[in-house]
């Protein structure tokens, strides 16, 4: 009888720890099967989002540019009958001139040609040239090796320079940031480094103004990388991106 009891309840334990392993493993291939249909929808919007910026600057490019040039050509072969008539032909070709001007850099903006051209570590140099006489914060950047990556990940690694340098300017206070960019053991890594006043990275990121860093956490998520700040009040705000080559 003991023996019968002892066998039952061995069976029923058994059984338990079944189920138990069952449940555990089918809840463990649901997240996993979530985290990666979330992955892949967000990468999805992503590539809908860059596809887009891309038919908008090339339509900027490739077709408001040469007519708004066609115009001015053609305003240039106007002959002014009066003083006023040439005031106004001058400021005209002046405004056409600024509009070009605008719409060269939302074009670049949209998709930095450099990128493409030159690769990842010129058009973030470029990127930050661009930035150097506007811009109150002096901006480095360190690249102690030449870097080779995959076409279809530059524009995800420029997009969240980008974006760092643009909250660093927006929102740190900071004199000074210096952006690392190097490839070791099939690895892309990206530090960035500031001497701003510093946030609170998961307040920031619960609140409207963090959708910069949740930009940032997609992509990363994107190129199956890593993202980590630190960031203290007065203590400056540091960036890591790792990801895998």
């Amino acid at each position: 009888m003991g023996n019968t009891i002892y066998y039952t309840t061995l069976l029923i334990g058994c059984l338990v720890g079944v189920i138990i392993l069952f449940f555990v493993v089918s809840i463990i291939r649901y997240h996993k099967r979530y985290v990666r249909l979330q992955r892949d929808r967000i990468l999805a919007e992503v590539t809908i989002l860059e596809n887009e910026r891309r038919r908008i600057a090339g339509d900027l490019h490739d077709s408001l540019g040469p007519l708004l040039s066609a115009v001015k050509l053609n305003m240039s072969s106007i002959e002014p009958e009066n003083s006023f008539e040439r005031q106004v032909l001058e400021k005209s070709g002046k405004y056409i001139d600024e509009i070009i001007a605008n719409m060269r850099e939302i074009s670049y903006n949209l998709l930095p040609s450099s990128l493409e051209r030159k690769g990842l570590v010129e058009a973030v140099r470029e990127f930050i040239g661009h930035l150097h006489s506007a811009s109150p914060v002096r901006i480095q950047l360190h690249c102690w090796k030449e870097i080779v990556i995959p076409k279809e990940k530059e524009i995800h690694v420029f997009r969240m320079v980008q974006e760092i340098v643009h909250n660093t300017i927006k929102h740190s206070g900071a004199r000074h940031l210096h952006i690392g960019i190097s490839h070791e053991s099939n690895r892309l890594l990206v530090m960035t480094k500031d001497d701003g006043h510093g946030f609170d990275a998961q307040k920031v990121r619960e609140s409207s103004e963090g959708l910069g860093l949740r930009s940032l956490e997609s992509r990363a998520e994107i190129l199956r990388g890593v993202l980590t700040i630190e960031s203290k009040p007065q203590e400056g705000t540091r960036y890591y991106i790792e990801i895998p080559l």
